[in-house]
């Protein structure tokens, strides 16, 4: 065991030395939101890329300054109203994905060869955040996704073109979701009443053009509407199974569980997931409450868990072999404001519970999210019967 660590280890070093010397393999993150029996809601998404992503898990209070990145300069100054706690990447305070004091997620995901930021002007640049910071305006200035609505429609932010440590001499190509309580107290099963708490932000031509996410599901490329419209094609589908037919006297039956779901998609490609996680999460039965809900949600997205492998492709100019796998996934409970993760290395699930830390505190708090001890030995823990 020790000497595959030293291997894994050896060779995750090796990836991260060579980083600046290609454009990594496209991420295929997925998302996924969930409705539980007493009216609450969690939601959770994978994290894949194609080498290691140095992540921590860390705690923002409220009042803490932050300054945009541009490339002209500093950008747009501001203050934190809510505490925050969520997923950063090579050390770098910058969220990829989290939760504030308030309930409100949020999510960054790949969007390559469609992500087009702002031209920065001297009118605009006040207003300007990276792409990797934007997750911190968000979670640090408002409560709920009719906030974030208005301040994009009003123009108050602007995403400009700035390169991210570790990811590259180019700026990281950004999608981002973002979900609140607003339909909390709703039943599970409702199909009556329209509630959307979900929203996509997509920077388009320049410009913040944000989608209604009504089913909480979220991958990459294409644009969230394309994905939308690409679901049509899988309304046959159906979770219940198929009965028996008979043709000249003849009986066919099924040959096992699920013909229900003949034709889902199961490659890995961003529409795929995007179709397999609105059909998990739509067909899951409803959990009891959140803390259950939270399990239910990475029970699902084992079923996006991408083994080191399967996705890959070799940079023609380094020779350099580069294999897209799940680095992290997390979870986000809002009602009790307890943010859960894993890693590649280690599947136990982690928690970090946002009530436990002072809001007010005038430093941020980090933790890694790797452990030296991802299997644990139950020897000496069987009894006789």
């Amino acid at each position: 065991m020790q000497k595959i660590q030293r291997h894994l280890k050896f060779l995750v070093a090796v990836m991260v030395c060579t980083l600046m010397l290609w454009n990594p393999i496209a991420n295929a993150c997925t998302g996924i939101m969930l409705h539980n029996k007493d009216g609450t809601t969690v939601h959770g998404r994978t994290g894949e890329f194609g080498y290691f992503l140095d992540t921590d898990v860390a705690v923002v209070p409220r009042n803490y300054e932050f300054t945009g990145e541009t490339p002209e300069g500093d950008g747009l100054k501001f203050k934190t109203k809510y505490a925050s706690v969520g997923v950063i990447a090579f050390d770098v305070l910058g969220y990829l994905d989290g939760m504030n004091e308030e309930g409100l997620g949020f999510g960054a995901f790949w969007f390559p060869t469609f992500a087009e930021y702002a031209t920065l002007t001297p009118e605009n640049i006040k207003k300007a955040v990276s792409p990797s910071q934007f997750g911190n305006w968000i979670l640090g200035q408002f409560s709920n996704i009719d906030e974030v609505k208005a301040a994009i429609e009003n123009g108050d932010i602007v995403i400009s073109p700035t390169p991210a440590e570790g990811f590259g001499e180019d700026p990281p190509p950004f999608h981002y979701v973002v979900y609140d309580k607003s339909c909390n107290g709703l039943p599970a099963d409702n199909t009556t009443e329209t509630c959307i708490n979900s929203i996509v932000i997509e920077p388009l031509n320049g410009e913040l053009v944000v989608h209604d996410n009504p089913l909480g599901v979220m991958t990459n490329s294409p644009t969230f509407d394309w994905h939308m419209t690409n679901l049509r094609n899988y309304i046959t589908l159906d979770p219940r199974n198929v009965p028996s037919i008979t043709v000249n006297n003849q009986v066919f039956e099924q040959l096992g569980q699920g013909n229900g779901m003949l034709g889902l998609p199961g490659d890995i490609t961003p529409p795929s997931r995007f179709t397999r996680a609105a059909v998990f999460s739509a067909t899951a039965v409803p959990s009891e409450n959140a803390d259950d809900g939270i399990k239910q949600v990475f029970h699902i997205l084992n079923n996006f868990d991408i083994p080191v492998g399967v996705a890959r492709e070799v940079n023609e100019e380094t020779g350099q072999l580069l294999t897209n796998y799940t680095i992290i996934t997390g979870a986000r409970d809002p009602q009790n404001l307890r943010y859960y993760y894993k890693t590649y290395e280690d599947q136990t699930l982690r928690m970090v519970d946002l009530n436990k830390f002072d809001m007010d505190a005038q430093v941020v708090k980090q933790l890694k999210t790797d452990t030296d001890q991802p299997i644990v030995d139950m020897s000496d823990k069987l009894k006789e019967r």
